[in-house]
């Protein structure tokens, strides 16, 4: 016998409303600082994944009006084309999109079956395949946001040749490229790229995704516990790695505000599917992922390593609801 439930009234398409609310102030940062290709981004990511959550309803005979108003597609898109470069060319935006909704999504089943975070593995069949645009990053300048800023940028899009005069090393890239080459930390201080705290332009849009992330937890969308596990592994490791040999490794500030840290940490990481469950598990993933977002950045062939990470750590996080589940009344 089943026991009775009170409904609390929140919907899935009210948290994916919620969610995309979040996201807005981190959506005008990432436009003022990376230009109007962003909004192309977005916009090739919103029809594709319609598209394809579309086609994969018919094919599996599920009412389509009915799923499609949960949201969740929308939240898929927005957070895929957040991490996609600015002016990655269109076919690369469709071809992520298209792994993330159909393999990633509704090949496990759909919405709540799915072991991995579909928008992260979007991102990570990307840099599989096709590593060199996506590591096109434009320049992080403040944009002069015109409507010909925003045709050259549909061009580029279009085309698939990212404009010289926009595209540029992130702070991320230009460190790794600079470390390969045996330069000290110190040696890069005082390079465009580096802003007060962070990356040049990358610790506005870091914060502003701090904001809209502090908002989902003040509304109890998502749990602290796995946005400050996530905090607390970047800080903790890469303090410790600083401690170690302060002219290879930087400091922790400059990896909670550069990169992706912030959405990975709020908005990602949090994902109620494929996230641990369990109150510890919960810190124990955040901190996970955190601390292979660091390894990654260190260690790993590409730049940023936010995706890698949150998809290693939705493999274990079975594993780790397994570990840390709550004894029961009356054992022991």
């Amino acid at each position: 016998m089943s026991s009775p439930f009170l409904h609390s009234g929140r919907t899935v398409t009210r948290l994916m409303f919620g969610v995309v609310v979040a996201l807005l102030p981190g959506l005008a940062a990432s436009i003022y600082w990376q230009g109007w290709g962003v909004l192309w981004q977005i916009a090739l990511a919103l029809a594709a994944a319609v598209a394809c959550e579309s086609v994969a309803l018919r094919l599996r005979r599920l009412p389509l009006a009915f799923t499609l108003k949960d949201g969740s597609v929308i939240v898929l898109a927005l957070l895929l084309a957040l991490a996609m470069p600015p002016l990655a060319p269109w076919w690369l935006s469709l071809c992520a999109t298209g792994f993330a909704v159909l393999l990633a999504k509704h090949a496990f089943g759909g919405l709540g079956q799915n072991p991995f975070n579909p928008a992260m593995a979007g991102i990570v069949f990307a840099l599989l395949c096709f590593p060199r645009q996506m590591n096109e990053w434009p320049a992080l300048t403040v944009p002069a946001l015109t409507v010909a800023g925003s045709i050259d940028a549909l061009h580029a899009v279009l085309d698939g040749r990212p404009i010289d005069a926009l595209s540029g090393a992130t702070l991320l890239e230009h460190t790794r490229g600079e470390a390969r080459r045996m330069v000290m930390v110190s040696e890069m201080a005082g390079a465009p790229v580096f802003g007060a705290i962070g990356g040049r332009g990358q610790e506005w849009i870091n914060l502003a995704f701090l904001i809209g992330g502090l908002y989902l937890v003040v509304q109890r969308i998502v749990s602290w516990r796995i946005p400050c596990g996530v905090l607390a592994g970047v800080a903790l490791a890469a303090t410790v790695l600083y401690g170690v040999d302060d002219e290879r490794y930087f400091p922790a500030p400059l990896h909670l505000f550069s990169g992706a840290t912030m959405l990975g940490a709020f908005f990602v990481a949090t994902d109620p599917v494929t996230a641990a469950t369990t109150p510890r598990g919960q810190l124990w993933y955040g901190f996970g992922v955190g601390v292979l977002i660091v390894a990654a950045r260190c260690w790993g062939r590409y730049p940023d390593g936010v995706a890698i990470a949150v998809i290693l750590m939705n493999a274990l996080a079975p594993l780790l609801d397994r570990w840390t589940r709550p004894v029961r009344f009356g054992e022991k």
